[in-house]
């Protein structure tokens, strides 16, 4: 062989090997940034390249199945330009591009999924259309984070090839996003939706009323929104939504396999009801008006001053009147007729100026009306004081001895500490928004627990799942809600839907970082801490 020869062959394995060593550092870094964590990756050394020519094919009838393809390609076209057209498949034949397919396995649970990816095609296997959705969002992550702009980009969409199986930890995994100290527009709960989706979690609890507003229209009560509606913290306008609009939130979550879990707090953080109807306030459990810091008036059914501070527990229902529960009863009522969901949260916490002798029949009372309309109950820790229904959930924001309690009556625990779950926590001294009543909440705080070992009264088989609260009393606007949600929410996510087991801070924060451009790309404010090491 000539030298000339020789100096040619040694030129093509070069830029083989640097095409090679390309292909498995870019294939590598898009498998590392999937957050949560899958059970399961195996990656190959390939790409799928999605084109404008790539087909969706359905194998099967299903309707649902083409509304979750319909997602993703709204999802993908602003960046893309691409309009991918969505085929049913009648047989076998194998075709290039993306198949939804249904999977016998019965291990992968209603939510799991088993993705393929070759050269040529991708397959997402799943027993359900969440799992498909799922398997997608999973797509999502592993196209360039140039696929969440909502301009046209010039980019290779190249997907790297391999096999993952996952499935969640757990069956709830939630955020809550508090509408009531602050009013928040149908889009900014829409977006948040999108924002919680994309991390694989499964339930938004909407906390509806406080002291400082009632957002949800009751047409049976109309001033509850007309004048408990009007204010906010710091006394802005407030807001409220119509039945329509919170369906189309309903629905908008449905499509995005969220559930929806409003909440009506009772029989505490209730001022904004009782400055509505003066027949529901309890003039003996109201030591005085905080909102004028005066004397409060003791003459019972005497209106109240609407409230827009911050501070907790003087308000109360009259728990032995029974216009209380007709009131109850009517809310509960409308409110399951519109929301297709499991449960109703009915509050229950820091209800400080309600004697515990009437606390406890009431909270047994109105665990029974929810009942009643078709739900299940979802209520804070303290309800383990009453009698606990059949199918109950506890959620443990502060007492470990409260979910001692509910879980030896028989109740599941749903498990959001304040210390490591609550989004509206300062992450540190310095945060320009936030509290820090309960810790201060950096990322890797946020991150680094268990649920199953948090509270020794709580083991894995207690537990329904895992929620990160967000309360809005210093949160005004969606700028917000993202730097105090970002970047925590997507290890909460990762808490509620990866194993324990492979789990660890110092691999996370590097998954973590790899997140940033698809942050910037979907226009996220978010805290940049200094323990992540951010992607440019």
């Amino acid at each position: 062989m000539s030298l000339i020869n020789r100096s040619v062959v040694a030129l093509l394995a070069i830029v083989a090997l640097v095409a090679c060593n390309n292909a498995e550092k870019q294939q590598a870094v898009s498998f590392k940034d999937i957050i949560p964590k899958p059970v399961l990756v195996k990656p190959s050394n390939e790409f799928f390249t999605l084109s404008k020519a790539t087909g969706i094919f359905i194998h099967g009838e299903n309707d649902t199945a083409n509304a979750v393809a319909r997602w993703f390609v709204a999802q993908i076209k602003p960046a893309t330009g691409f309009e991918l057209e969505i085929n049913a498949m009648k047989g076998p034949d194998a075709k290039e591009g993306i198949h939804l397919t249904t999977s016998a396995d019965t291990t992968l649970g209603k939510e799991g999924y088993e993705l393929t990816i070759t050269k040529e095609a991708i397959n997402i296997a799943a027993t359900t259309a969440a799992g498909w959705f799922y398997g997608l969002q999973t797509i999502r992550q592993l196209l360039p984070a140039a696929i969440e702009m909502n301009t046209t980009q010039n980019a290779d969409w190249q997907i790297a090839t391999g096999t993952i199986r996952d499935y969640p930890e757990y069956a709830y995994r939630s955020s809550m996003l508090d509408v009531a100290r602050h009013f928040f527009s149908v889009e900014d709960v829409k977006r948040y939706i999108d924002l919680i989706a994309m991390y694989k979690m499964n339930n938004l609890h909407l906390h509806l009323s406080d002291d400082q507003g009632w957002r949800i229209e009751i047409k049976s009560w109309p001033e509850l929104t007309k004048i408990g509606g009007s204010t906010e913290v710091g006394g802005g306008k407030g807001g409220f939504y119509t039945q329509e609009q919170y369906k189309d939130i309903v629905k908008y979550a449905q499509e995005r396999f969220v559930n929806i879990v409003p909440e009506i707090d009772m029989p505490g953080h209730t001022n904004a009801a009782l400055a509505s109807y003066k027949e529901l306030h309890s003039a003996d459990s109201m030591a005085a008006n905080l909102q004028a810091n005066t004397e409060f008036n003791k003459k019972e059914d005497t209106a109240i001053n609407l409230y827009t501070g911050t501070e907790v527990g003087f308000s109360s229902l009259r728990t032995k009147k029974p216009i209380t529960y007709k009131f109850i009863d009517d809310v509960i009522r409308e409110l399951a007729a519109i929301t297709p969901g499991p449960w109703i949260h009915i509050g229950g916490d820091e209800s400080h100026a309600t004697k515990k002798e009437d606390y406890i029949p009431f909270m047994s009372r109105v665990q029974e009306m929810v009942i009643a309309h078709g739900k299940k109950v979802i209520g804070w820790d303290e309800i383990a004081w009453s009698t606990i229904q059949p199918n109950t959930t506890v959620q443990f924001w502060a007492d470990a001895e409260n979910s001692k309690m509910a879980v030896a009556k028989g109740a599941k625990v749903i498990v959001s500490p304040a210390k490591k779950a609550y989004l509206d926590m300062q992450y540190d001294s310095t945060s320009r928004i936030g509290l820090h009543w309960a810790a201060y909440i950096e990322i890797d705080s946020a991150y680094s627990w268990d649920p199953a070992n948090y509270a020794d009264s709580i083991k894995r088989d207690n537990i329904l799942g895992i929620e990160a609260a967000l309360w809005t009393e210093t949160v005004t606007n969606m700028d917000d809600i993202e730097y105090l949600v970002f970047p925590r929410l997507p290890g909460y996510a990762e808490i509620g839907w990866s194993p324990v087991q492979g789990r660890g801070w110092n691999e996370y924060k590097v998954r973590l970082g790899l997140q940033a451009p698809r942050f910037k790309a979907l226009n996220i404010d978010y805290y940049k801490s200094k323990l992540v090491p951010w992607a440019e």
